[in-house]
Order: structure tokens, then C-alpha cells, then sequence
């Protein structure tokens, strides 16, 4: 853990009281706050108390006595509008924050010279953090990872100047974290999402450009006009920028050629690694993940050959079109991840002779996005309440079956799958729908292909797979 001790001393009052929420409360507590927390479940708040947390209505509070508010990320700070807690901490006078900005203020303070990547981005950001770090740890040096992704971010061991921090950061814990300031801060694009949190995209788009505006170094993907536009604001005001893009050759800065990354200075082009043979990072959109890893760990001290030997050793994140195991010509992945048509596309795109399964709960607008992806799907086995309406997308385009259950698909499209002689055959589970109607979330889903595919004859496992 992480002591808040920046807070020693002081009255800090905290809302939600979930899993990072009661992290970042032993962590005030740890480092000598005087913390009183709240939560609007009951249930929350009575295991906070269990473990030792001291809890009370922060209506009833005097928010004069409290010199911070630290706030969950998961709770509205603007829109649609601010949670009661937030219009009583701003009538205070008290400051809202969260816990990214008590572990900025700590490595300030601590360790200032310890390496601290920051990613975010709309998309790609859990793969391209999982890989930095990963990269690292790979190398030998002490690889801490968290935020967005598995660790609370004050869970991490101790700040020491010899430890990488490496942590995803959502649009939300940004906003709370004034003054976030990584080694090197990663903004890999930028697309219309959360505005119901965020009002409009303008201010979606201002609140991610604080985490790079705040780095020594900023790597941004350039491929959206809303980030081309940050880099270009950013250079003009004296920040150092890295730019990087999965399709432009650049004339400075990071692109992708096919499978190879190169690297473009005043117009000349040298290779500094490659993504081919590399199974867990297929696909144009991993190009970009891939090329924002490189520069973060060269900015942080790592070489060319410990950053290639990384990127080949990666196994890739669960239900992120993981490999799962193969039989002879046939691999079966699993994109479980892909609840809605747009987060689909990367693996259709990554394949092209695609056994698909496809269904569940439905989002709006089914999967019409996917139609230029058709030609790349062999046959699709439809599962769950969105089966009756993907069928009449795919229509004539696409031979389609109606499996019904995802261990009837698996077995069907396994089937199918192995009589394909054209080259490899990929059985891929990429829903493109919520996964409600049968399973508890994405992750149940995941692992109950995952179990599917281990059930099938001379299936071999593929290494790294969870």
C-alpha cells in the first residue's frame, strides 16, 4: 500500500466506499488522516465500518473542518449533475479530488523520480497498459500496475525511485486529479463516449488532455482530429510531444508499416521492432497500443531489444481477443470484451476466414456498423435475445445458424471451422451485444468459452491463456 502521508493531519471526508473507494480510505488512514466516509448503500457502508473505517452521513458533516474530499470515480463530479456530496464540498470551499491525484501528490512528495507512465485514451487503453507493463517487468525492473485496471491505484507497493508505475486512467479519475504528472503520459485516441458523465465531447476531449498536458513527455495517437488537434495546442505551448499513428507515415514521430513500427525523424525512417508472428497483438488497433508501449518505455530507459523481447512475450488481456487454444488450422479467440458493434470490429478486422459468434443482449443499433466486415466472416452462429435481429442484418450476405446457446455455437462452429480449407480458420467469439440475457457479465461469458473450447478434442491450450 500506498500511504497518503501528504495527508497526515488533516480531516478528509471520502464517498464510495466500493473496492478502490475503501483502498484510498486505509490509505488516508495509513498515512494519518482523519477520514469519515459515506456511501449511499447501506451495505457498503456497514463492511467499511467492519474494517475499521470510521463512516458518518456527510450531510450531517461540517465541511468547514475537511481539508479534502476525495470522491470515487464512478460518481458524477459534473453531469448530469454533481452528486450532493460535490455541491456541499464546492459550497465549502473544500477541494474534490481522487485517489490518482493522492498518488500524484505522494510521488511529489516521496518519489519523484520514480518512472510513472499514465494511459488513456477511449479505446486500447487496459491493452496498452497491460503491455507496458508487462514490457517492463520483462526486463527485470519492478513493473507496478494499476488504476483503471486490476490494482486500486494506492494498492501498489510503496513509492520507491527504482519502482515503474504504469496506470490506466479513465476520463473520470482524470477529472479528479488536478495535477497528474507522469514521466510520459499516453493518449491514444478519441472518440464520442461517457457524455452523459461529461456533457459534450469538447469537454470529454479537455478533461483527457489534462493527463498529457500534465506528463514531461506526451505520446499521442494521432489518427483522430481531437487529438491531432491536442498535439499540435500542446507543441505550440512548449510540451514535448511524441506523436504516434496506426496508419500515417509521419514525418516525426512513431507509425506503423503493415507489421513492422517504424520510427520517423525529419522524414527518415528506421525500423525499431515488428508485431508479426505476434498472435496477441494482431490488428491494426494493437499496432497502435503496441507503438504507444515502445515510446513509454524508451522514455522511461528501456532499449530497443528489451522493448521487442516484451512485445513478443505478451500474452494479451482476458476476453480481449485472447487465444485460447488451437487445433490444427483452427484458432479459437475470444473477444468477449466486445459488447457493441464498434468494439467488435477489431477482431473481425484482425481475421479473415471468421467462424462468428455473435449475440446476446442487444445494443443499439445491432451490428449494420459490422456490414463492410461481412465479407470476412465464413458463417455466423447467433446466440441469445439478439439472434432473431442479427439474422435479418446478415440476411443473404452472411450463411448464418441460429445456435441458441454459446456451448451449441462453439461445438457447431468448431465443426464447421475444421472443414475450411482455405488457411486458417478462426472460431471467434466477438458478441457485439451485452452479455445479460444469459450471463452474469462479459467475464462469465469469457470463461464459459473459454471451458467450451477446452472441451474439444485435440484442442491444445495456447500459452498465457488465464
Amino acid at each position: 500500500m500506498i500511504a497518503a502521508r501528504s495527508f497526515g493531519g488533516r480531516r478528509v471526508a471520502l464517498f464510495g466506499l466500493g473496492g478502490s473507494g475503501v483502498a484510498t480510505a486505509r490509505s488516508l488512514i495509513e498515512g494519518g488522516a482523519e477520514v469519515l466516509a459515506w456511501d449511499d448503500n447501506p451495505e457498503s457502508v456497514a463492511k467499511a465500518e467492519a474494517e475499521g473505517i470510521v463512516t458518518g452521513d456527510l450531510r450531517q458533516a461540517d465541511w468547514n473542518g475537511f481539508a479534502s474530499f476525495v470522491l470515487s470515480p464512478g460518481v458524477p463530479l459534473t453531469h448530469p449533475k454533481p452528486h450532493w456530496t460535490v455541491e456541499l464540498a464546492r459550497a465549502a470551499g473544500v477541494e474534490v479530488i481522487g485517489d490518482v491525484e493522492l498518488f500524484a501528490r505522494e510521488r511529489t512528495a516521496r518519489a519523484p523520480e520514480a518512472p510513472f507512465i499514465a494511459i488513456t485514451g477511449t479505446n486500447g487503453k487496459s491493452t496498452t497498459t497491460a503491455l507496458t507493463a508487462h514490457i517492463i517487468a520483462a526486463s527485470d525492473r519492478d513493473a507496478q500496475m494499476g488504476g483503471n485496471i486490476g490494482r486500486a491505484v494506492m494498492t501498489l507497493d510503496p513509492l520507491r525511485a527504482d519502482r515503474n508505475y504504469v496506470v490506466e486512467c479513465s476520463s473520470y479519475q482524470i477529472d479528479l486529479a488536478p495535477s497528474i504528472n507522469p514521466t510520459a503520459g499516453v493518449l491514444l485516441n478519441l472518440t464520442p463516449d461517457h457524455l452523459d458523465r461529461h456533457g459534450t465531447m469538447q469537454h470529454y476531449a479537455s478533461i483527457k488532455e489534462r493527463l498529457v498536458a500534465g506528463s514531461n513527455t506526451a505520446i499521442i495517437g494521432v489518427d483522430d482530429v481531437y487529438c491531432a488537434q491536442i498535439a499540435d495546442r500542446l507543441e505550440k505551448a512548449g510540451k514535448e510531444v511524441v506523436r504516434i499513428s496506426k496508419r500515417l507515415p509521419l514525418t516525426d514521430g512513431y507509425f506503423a508499416d503493415g507489421p513492422d513500427l517504424m520510427e520517423a525523424r525529419h522524414g527518415r525512417y528506421s525500423r525499431i521492432g515488428f508485431l508479426e508472428g505476434i498472435g496477441s497483438l494482431r490488428g491494426q488497433h494493437n499496432a497502435q497500443n503496441a507503438l504507444a508501449a515502445v515510446v513509454a518505455c524508451l522514455k522511461v530507459g528501456l532499449d530497443l531489444g528489451e522493448i521487442q523481447s516484451g512485445l513478443e512475450s505478451f500474452p494479451g488481456l482476458a476476453h480481449r481477443m485472447e487465444q485460447v487454444g488451437r487445433r490444427d488450422h483452427v484458432l479459437f479467440v475470444n473477444d468477449s470484451k466486445a459488447t457493441n458493434a464498434d468494439a467488435s470490429a477489431p477482431a473481425l478486422s484482425s481475421f479473415s476466414r471468421i467462424y462468428w459468434i455473435a449475440g446476446g443482449l442487444p445494443k443499439e443499433g445491432g451490428i449494420e456498423p459490422l456490414r463492410g466486415l461481412f465479407p470476412r466472416i465464413a458463417k455466423a452462429y447467433l446466440i441469445g435475445e439478439a439472434a432473431p435481429a442479427f439474422s435479418a442484418t446478415l440476411g443473404e450476405a452472411v450463411p448464418y445458424e441460429i445456435s441458441g446457446t454459446l456451448s451449441a455455437a462453439v461445438e457447431h462452429a468448431a465443426h464447421d471451422a475444421a472443414l475450411d480449407d482455405g488457411g486458417e480458420a478462426v472460431v471467434l467469439l466477438s458478441p457485439a451485444c451485452a452479455s445479460f440475457d444469459q450471463f452474469k457479465n462479459f467475464e462469465v461469458r469469457g470463461d464459459a468459452f473459454r471451458e467450451a473450447v477446452a472441451a474439444i478434442d485435440k484442442v491444445k491450450p495456447i500459452g498465457g491463456t488465464r
